[in-house]
């Protein structure tokens, strides 16, 4: 086991590396922004560093001042978290480059996995279900015409290296997709400075469904359940839940094989999570892998017994995974997890930077909060407006509703605008309450 890691993050995800490392008996070293110097996570770490002012593109994503900080503490190993530079493979290398370990997989997985048309026609190959596509990147408005044609529209123009829902466009009508392929192709450049985009037919009203899995030196590869993702805002995921009230034993034992025969494909070391579109008929396709721990975590650690976190140092480290001799994992209750932003639901989530005045977490039984924050603690602009993770825990799926409508209204923050209010009312909606909820829940169920 190390001795010593560095945490290249900030955050509720700082600190929660920080706290598995603590039960680990291993040292940490927080890095900080200007910004970030009065942070829970930097007080919390053994040693912490100064790496830069406060946009992310001087001080987090410099990866020269990481690794300087690494080797000046003497941290032996490197962890990303999530965000920043956890999917960057020249951080990776650079890493190894300097005898330090990095905490996640190989640099050629995140860049074979990271590539989503790469990923894609590698997971055609090896017999994993895949949405009907093109062959690799799409150069030219004709290209994509020609694909729209051949499957039929809708379609859907993703970007090759991205993610979050950058670089992403629908196109139901062909007047539509002239405009949308470049506007793809523009936000794609300017996200990931790549503007490779790829086709899919898209899959209409499906469910966001994903398999986390971990894999070790060892021949050690587990699938550890379902989360289901379905609840989003321009694709990017606002309430998590595991198991999916959505499959039943043999799909989750299909998805499961599936997501296993990918990380075989690509031999893949370390915590990731493999991404499925779960269409109305039941059949599920591969729509992406994340070569990192996820934000929605928690929700799989509460219905496994497994601390993500911590097997993944322990792969890092060259130790085989504890959880391996329990699978295959059966769900045990229900785990929702609702992400409390710093945004304003009554005006299309718009940021809402400030001081938090009051700050009154939740408590109880099957009730764990993630966040980084205290009374007092100001919400920067400069990076996202994570406030907390609230994850609730029930022996079934309505204690684990009921459990959440009760944290929910004990979560009491001040000073600026949260999403506190738009959970109370998701867990409301007939359609969530009775486990059918689709990407477009909020379009289709939520109203104004």
């Amino acid at each position: 086991m190390f001795d010593k890691i560095l945490i290249a993050n900030r955050g509720e995800v700082a600190l929660r590396v920080m706290r598995a490392c603590r039960e680990l008996g291993v040292k940490t070293v927080a890095v900080y922004s200007t910004e970030d110097k009065d942070t829970l996570p930097v007080r919390y770490a053994d040693e912490a560093v100064c790496i830069g002012p406060a946009p992310a593109n001087k001080s987090y994503l410099v990866m020269a001042n990481v690794i300087a900080a690494a080797k000046n503490t003497g941290a032996q190993a490197i962890h990303p978290g999530y965000g920043f530079l956890s999917e960057n493979a020249d951080f990776a290398r650079a890493c190894a480059d300097n005898d330090i370990v990095w905490i996640g997989p190989s640099p050629e997985c995140i860049e074979s996995m990271g590539n989503k048309s790469v990923a894609r026609d590698t997971m055609k190959r090896c017999g994993v279900p895949t949405v009907p596509g093109s062959d690799g990147t799409v150069e030219t408005v004709e290209e994509a015409r020609a694909f729209a044609e051949r499957v039929g529209y809708p379609v859907l123009i993703k970007a090759s290296a991205g993610g979050g829902g950058k670089g992403m466009r629908e196109v139901h009508k062909a007047e539509d997709l002239e405009s949308q392929f470049l506007a793809a192709k523009s936000e794609a450049k300017a996200a990931f400075a790549n503007d490779d985009v790829y086709l899919e037919k898209l899959v209409l009203r499906p469910r966001h469904v994903e398999i986390q899995i971990l894999a070790d030196d060892f021949g050690n590869r587990v699938a550890l359940c379902e989360r289901d993702c379905s609840i989003q805002r321009r694709h990017q995921k606002l309430l998590e839940e595991a198991p999916s009230p959505a499959l039943d034993a043999e799909t989750r034992r299909a998805m499961g094989v599936a997501a296993i025969k990918a990380v075989r494909a690509v031999d893949y070391r370390s915590a990731g999570t493999i991404e499925f579109l779960l269409d109305q008929d039941g059949k599920f396709y591969f729509m992406e892998m994340n070569t990192r721990v996820q934000v929605e975590h928690p929700v799989t650690e509460q219905i496994t017994g497994t601390d993500i976190i911590k097997e993944q140092i322990r792969i890092a480290a060259g130790e085989p995974m504890t959880c391996a001799e329990r699978a295959p994992f059966t769900p045990y209750g229900h785990a929702i997890e609702f992400r409390i932003n710093a945004e304003d639901p009554e005006h299309d989530f718009r940021p809402s930077p400030g001081t938090i005045t009051k700050f009154t977490l939740p408590a109880g039984p099957g009730v764990r909060v993630e966040s980084y924050l205290e009374q007092g603690s100001r919400i920067s602009p400069y990076y996202d407006s994570l406030i907390a993770k609230l994850i609730v825990w029930g022996s079934t799926r309505s204690e684990a509703i009921a459990r959440g409508k009760r944290a929910l209204d004990e979560f009491k923050i001040e000073g600026v605008n949260t999403t506190i209010s738009f959970h109370q009312s998701v867990l409301n909606v007939p359609a969530f309450v009775e486990g059918n909820a689709y990407t477009d829940f909020i379009e289709t169920e939520m109203g104004d």
